[in-house]
């Protein structure tokens, strides 16, 4: 129940910060409070989904085994009440029906170890229905009542050879010697003589018999009809469990969210009414989980006046995407109520969160990736608005280089001027970083690296000033390319700059004339710079020979 209301909130989170702050402060208590917590976390455990016992119920599936699961949660309400009931701000809610009454119902009617079928017995308590207590004695313990009844016949006639015996001729019947003939009572009804005894039967032990054949399936009924009684009362007070079950539930989330607070050393942020978001150290907690304390948190910071739009750029695998991720998340677990993965966190109110990341095609559809991405770009900019946080991951990267820069021009100065929400882009067109030169509002930030001759060490760390390049050659080839396609892709690369007349831009793929091709010393130092030759096995060796004499 607890999963389903965490659940709840993430997909419906508030929009007034007295209603955030109120539950952020209920979290609070909950991580001051460990013991408290623990309690509470301890008697949660015991209880089960109460919703859909209820539910079952409701529609008239439900067995004894879910009344039982009911009566074991409901056993465990008081602790988990009990355990949050002295702390403030807990101390001033209302407290929900305890539901004892329908706890004591159940415990008092049902066994505590029922069987999955309710038809076959097994169910009742003894003490509660008389004839049900009967019943069940003649149905699993006959031969006790049968031992008493012949007790009794001995002492009324003075026979103590008197026996009750059963055949399947006759069925029950009372056995007496032929020397006891004589104190015989004329009540005894004769059924069959032998040589050497008589066999007689009686009223008392004709209807006895009928009561024992027909005892078990008498009780089984009888059994099922008070199960159906039980569920009946259960479902009548349906009401009351389910509000109890609420309450519950979110018990459950909140304790949850305190945990996860102090297991990850989150911080309670601030919501308020402005516009802008300030996080100190935020981390992204699912890599952060998965990364071991080897994740590197970042701060950032966010004004509606001068710095609403971020252009981040740097090299892939650097962690621009973890980055916006990061924020999205942070933001959304703000207007949930949660603490927040940050050392400190202030956070204007958010109408919506609006995200283009990834790559992805709907072909059944007929829409390529490029096109996806285009729709989901134009839903963001139709309903974004100045409370709006916008997260974009490579906006036109999906056509060719002018169309794409044009685009992600376009969109980026819509979300700046027109729009005003708070929005992080993530770009390979370093181009993008002019914009902070046309107007206020825009700030660029790029992902650290190190180089040093070729090797780049990603620094997960986030500064001041835009990225000159992308590396995208040195991912390649720490993903693994080969190295003569690595090696002929720097050519190229050196061919396109030069042919551009700009180094570092990257239009330089369809601007000016295509690269001269190169020349065979060029070739020559290509091979040889893609040659180890503490790995090369002789057989390798001969092949190169051969290769650079056709080079040569």
């Amino acid at each position: 129940m607890g999963s389903r209301r965490l659940s709840d909130w993430l997909a419906f989170p508030m929009l007034d910060p007295a209603a955030i702050a109120a539950r952020c402060g209920l979290v609070s208590a909950l991580v001051e409070a460990p013991e408290a917590r623990a309690a509470l976390r301890g008697a949660l455990g015991a209880v089960a989904d109460i919703e859909r016992i209820v539910a079952r119920v409701g529609q008239g599936s439900g067995n004894a085994r879910d009344l039982r699961a009911l009566a074991r949660s409901l056993a465990a309400v008081p602790r988990a009440l009990d355990a949050v009931a002295p702390i403030s701000p807990f101390d001033r809610r209302p407290a929900p029906d305890r539901c004892e009454a329908l706890l004591a119902d159940i415990e008092a009617t049902l066994v505590d170890e029922p069987p999955l079928t309710t038809t076959e017995g097994g169910l009742i308590r003894e003490g509660v229905h008389a004839e049900l207590d009967e019943l069940v004695k003649l149905s699993l313990d006959s031969m006790s009542v049968l031992d008493q009844l012949e007790a009794e016949e001995r002492d009324k006639t003075g026979i103590s050879s008197l026996k009750i015996r059963k055949n399947k001729v006759f069925g029950y019947y009372i056995e007496i010697t032929t020397a006891n003939l004589h104190k015989v009572p004329d009540r005894f009804l004769r059924k069959q003589t032998l040589s050497n005894c008589e066999r007689y039967v009686t009223p008392e032990l004709e209807e006895l018999e009928g009561r024992i054949l027909g005892a078990d399936g008498r009780r089984k009924e009888l059994e099922y009809e008070l199960f159906l009684a039980l569920r009946e009362r259960v479902g009548a007070q349906a009401r009351a469990a389910l509000a109890l079950a609420r309450a519950l539930a979110e018990l459950d989330a909140l304790a949850s969210l305190a945990e996860v607070a102090v297991r990850r050393r989150w911080c309670r942020p601030v919501v308020d009414d402005g516009r802008g978001l300030e996080l100190v150290a935020a981390r992204h907690p699912m890599v952060e989980a998965a990364a071991e304390d080897r994740f590197v948190p970042n701060d950032l910071v966010l004004d509606p006046q001068t710095r609403r739009l971020v252009i981040l750029t740097g090299p892939n695998m650097a962690g621009k995407s973890t980055v916006l991720r990061q924020v999205a998340i942070v933001v959304l677990l703000a207007h949930v109520g949660s603490w927040v993965p940050a050392t400190a966190a202030r956070i204007g109110l958010c109408d919506r969160i609006f995200t283009r990341v990834g790559a992805a095609d709907d072909l059944r559809r007929g829409q390529s990736t490029f096109m996806v991405e285009m729709a989901e770009t134009a839903n963001i900019l139709q309903h974004a608005s100045a409370r709006s946080l916008v997260v974009l991951d490579e906006i036109g990267r999906g056509t060719s280089t002018y169309d794409g820069l044009a685009i992600a021009w376009s969109v980026a100065e819509d979300l700046r001027d027109r729009i005003g929400c708070r929005a992080l882009f993530a770009t390979h067109y370093h181009e993008l970083t002019a914009l902070s030169d046309e107007a206020t509002g825009v700030a660029n930030l790029q992902m650290a690296v190190s180089d040093a001759g070729g090797e780049i060490v990603f620094l997960r760390r986030l500064r001041e000033g835009g990225a000159s390049r992308s590396y995208g050659i040195q991912c390649a080839r720490l993903a693994g390319l080969p190295a003569p396609v690595i090696a002929r892709a720097k050519t190229l690369l050196t061919g396109f700059e030069k042919s551009d007349g700009a180094p570092k831009q990257q239009l330089g793929l369809f601007g000016g004339a295509p690269p001269s091709p190169p020349s065979p010393e060029d070739r020559l130092r290509e091979r040889l710079s893609t040659v180890d030759p503490d790995v090369l096995s002789p057989r390798d060796a001969h092949a190169l020979l051969y290769e650079l004499r056709t080079l040569l």
